[in-house]
């Protein structure tokens, strides 16, 4: 028979071995602690506060450390729900915020507040109270970047002892009374109407002024035609009437020539409206004689002497100065 003795022993053994491979596993299991990336762990020794893990790999005493929950080192945004506030003028408004903060101590956000979240909520909550509560709603809606700027400042006040830095605070949501949010849409409704009223108004103002600038610019441009039109007329005219003069000086025409001229332009200047008054030179009457006696083939008449008045001679001193010169 098989020693009994032997046997046991052996079973001990093996049992002895694998609890103490047991114990080592644990051992390391509860000794080797990997903290993530944006996270950091608060270590305990026998219930005292030993040190902040970073993150990686850390090595802690088994059995005697104890690694409380992990904190969350990014910056967290958190939304609390609507808040009814008083605002200086006795309305009741409902105000939404939200709150971006982040842990920059985690021994401080474990050991001085018991619940950070909580706390941050209540102090936003508060504080905004304390703000909106000195302002009418008409400030309360359009002071939107004061407010914030003053719940920044006294959260990051306040919130620094406990391990936490709040970057920003922002107002989601002003909701004042349903009564009033009445009142404000006909205002905004009237306000939108009169806007367009003058939006109105101006653009006909700039479609008249832009029209008569047009005509304006037209009658310019027509006048300035005009006046062109004119004067190269007036050159046209005067330049005919030189060539003219040239070929009659040219010409070396006679008294006669010149008198059948004028008797032909006679007819045209009684046309006009305004001729009612013909003025008939002293020369051109002695012209008139020649040219009646070189019709009738008689004697040229000799030209007449000039008056002492010096105007035009008179016509019954013709047939006197024909008459005398006869025979």
């Amino acid at each position: 028979m098989p020693d009994v003795g032997a046997f046991i022993g052996q079973i001990f053994v093996i049992v002895l071995l694998v609890v103490v491979a047991i114990f080592v596993i644990v051992v390391i299991f509860r000794s080797i602690r990997i903290i993530p990336q944006a996270y950091a762990g608060v270590v305990e020794r026998l219930g005292r506060y030993q040190r902040t893990l970073s993150p990686g790999l850390n090595l802690l005493v088994p059995f005697i450390d104890r690694l409380r929950p992990l904190v969350d080192m990014r910056e967290q945004v958190v939304s609390f729900p609507p808040q009814p506030v008083i605002t200086e003028d006795n309305l009741v408004v409902s105000i939404d915020t939200v709150v971006y903060f982040q842990v920059t101590d985690a021994r401080a956000a474990t050991y001085e507040i018991a619940n950070y979240l909580s706390a941050v909520e209540q102090l936003t909550t508060t504080t905004l109270r304390n703000v909106v509560g000195g302002l009418n709603l008409e400030e309360a809606l359009t002071s939107r970047d004061n407010i914030n700027g003053q719940l920044r400042v006294v959260l990051d006040e306040a919130t620094g002892k406990w391990g936490l830095r709040v970057s920003r605070v922002e107002l989601k949501a002003i909701d004042p009374p349903h009564s009033i949010q009445d009142s404000m849409e006909k205002q905004m409704r009237a306000e939108r109407e009169r806007r367009a009223t003058i939006l109105t108004a101006e653009g006909s103002k700039q479609s008249q002024i832009l029209e008569a600038e047009g005509r304006r610019q037209a009658e310019i441009l027509k006048a300035e035609g005009d006046k062109q039109a004119a004067i190269l007329r007036a050159e046209g005219e005067a330049a005919a009437i030189a060539n003219v003069f040239q070929a009659i000086h040219a010409g070396q025409p006679d008294d006669k020539l010149l008198a059948y001229q004028y008797l032909q332009t006679l007819p045209k200047i009684s046309e006009s409206a305004s001729s009612k008054l013909w003025i008939i030179p002293s020369e051109f009457t002695e012209a008139l004689k020649g040219l009646s006696s070189g019709f009738t083939g008689g004697p040229r008449s000799a030209p007449a002497a000039p008056s002492s008045a010096g105007g035009p001679s008179s016509a019954g001193a013709a047939p006197d100065a024909s008459g005398s010169e006869t025979a």
